[in-house]
């Protein structure tokens, strides 16, 4: 007997979700049939969202945020102190030191780390971009808010070394972050007290 499956378009529909991050073969499935079935759902809508996001959305050329328009809200800002700029691992890690309303400073992501194991290294990153933003900008201080894991100690390690050769200031965040942890997984008090603590880094 012919075992019965789901339709092609199911099937497909299935298959896209699972490719989305956290979501297994069982959640697609019932993602997929909820999508179908339920009144609540408004797949059209949906897509018209993903479709706009992905045809307006773009990376500020100068950090790297999110954006609709030329440069971000951040870099846009006049009001901003141009003096100091936080360097983080994704763009991801912005809006985390944002809601703690401690840092008025400038931004700048990376767009990951350096990973051997993953074959990045320091000219897959916007490193070159960093450089050119510190001649170009010339910031009093550079603040290393990286992830406290292998990766992210290796990145700041390099990032020291090289920065070393700049007239400007090279500090971390204070510790106290979770350990092998990144700025996604800290709670606001815990970002404010690291801001707060950064300690000069020796290159």
């Amino acid at each position: 007997m012919k075992r019965i499956a789901y339709p092609a378009a199911i099937q497909a529909l299935i298959g896209e979700l699972k490719r989305l991050p956290g979501i297994g073969p069982r959640s697609a499935e019932r993602i997929a049939l909820w999508m179908l079935q339920s009144r609540d759902a408004r797949p059209l809508e949906v897509s018209r969202v993903i479709r706009e996001v992905q045809e307006s959305i773009h990376a500020c050329p100068r950090c790297g945020f999110f954006t609709t328009d030329t440069l971000c809200e951040i870099c846009a800002d006049t009001t901003r102190d141009a003096a100091q700029i936080c360097v983080v691992e994704q763009p991801t890690d912005i809006l985390p030191l944002e809601r703690t309303g401690v840092f008025l400073g400038r931004y700048h992501a990376l767009g990951g780390r350096i990973s051997p194991l993953d074959h990045v290294g320091p000219e897959e990153l916007r490193i070159d971009a960093l450089i050119e933003r510190i001649k170009a900008e010339a910031p009093s201080e550079i603040i290393l808010a990286l992830g406290s894991d292998v990766e992210g100690e290796a990145t700041a390690n390099y990032l020291a070394t090289l920065l070393r050769e700049l007239p400007v200031t090279v500090t971390r965040l204070a510790q106290g972050l979770p350990a092998g942890g990144g700025l996604e997984q800290a709670d606001e008090l815990t970002l404010s007290r690291a801001l707060a603590g950064r300690t000069a880094v020796k290159g």
